[in-house]
């Protein structure tokens, strides 16, 4: 049998052998060792982070301390009208005398900032005990907050609903911020009047406009 050579001026292309490059696979711990050169923070960004939260909590602590204030205080202004508001229309509805005051051993005080207790003073002697009827109680101030009621130890309504009592005004003062008090006015009507901030000065003005003023 004989064989003849092949002719390198033609190649045999069923014969030629092409060669492929692949590419190698990455080594495992390469990859990881480049994802973990990603991943965390240097101490540069880490003190500069911090150093951005604690300029936003400096600037925020101060206005959230206001806005919790306020919302204590309006708590307390709205409660207290309401109490106000309990006793003038069982005044009217019932056609008798109710009494708005901080009782201690059944005797009205001047202590406003305690708790307040509205109730008919069926024998009429300027007291609460067993034959008085209790018709709604406000609780205590709290966190060192103050009620002051000018010259009198208590409210007192007519049937009519006007007062039999003098008009004054109730002033709540906040512990932690003088300039946040609010009042109820009360006039000889029986009529309340809640101070709100007319001039948006973000101080509360009475029914004549001047600023509430806590002493």
């Amino acid at each position: 049998m004989r064989f003849s050579p092949l002719n390198p001026s033609k190649p045999n292309h069923k014969n030629s052998i092409k060669l492929i490059a692949t590419p190698l696979p990455l080594n495992v711990s390469n990859k990881a060792k480049c994802h973990h050169k990603n991943i965390g923070f240097t101490i540069v960004e880490l003190m500069v982070t911090i150093a951005i939260a604690a300029i936003i909590i400096t600037i925020a602590l101060p206005s959230m301390g206001d806005f919790i204030t306020r919302m204590r205080v309006d708590g307390e202004i709205s409660q207290l009208n309401r109490l106000v508001l309990t006793a003038r229309n069982s005044a009217i509805s019932m056609e008798q005398d109710v009494t708005v005051c901080p009782l201690v051993n059944g005797a009205c005080t001047n202590n406003w900032s305690n708790e307040l207790s509205a109730f008919i003073d069926e024998d009429g002697d300027g007291a609460f005990n067993n034959d008085d009827r209790l018709l709604k109680v406000k609780a205590a101030t709290t966190a060192g907050d103050s009620i002051t009621y000018v010259g009198q130890n208590n409210v007192t309504f007519a049937p009519t609903g006007t007062l039999s009592s003098v008009a004054s005004t109730f002033l709540y003062c906040p512990s932690s911020d003088k300039t946040l008090g609010r009042s109820v006015i009360l006039s000889i009507s029986g009529r309340s009047y809640v101070s709100s901030d007319s001039n948006g000065d973000g101080r509360d003005q009475d029914r004549a406009g001047a600023n509430v003023v806590c002493p």
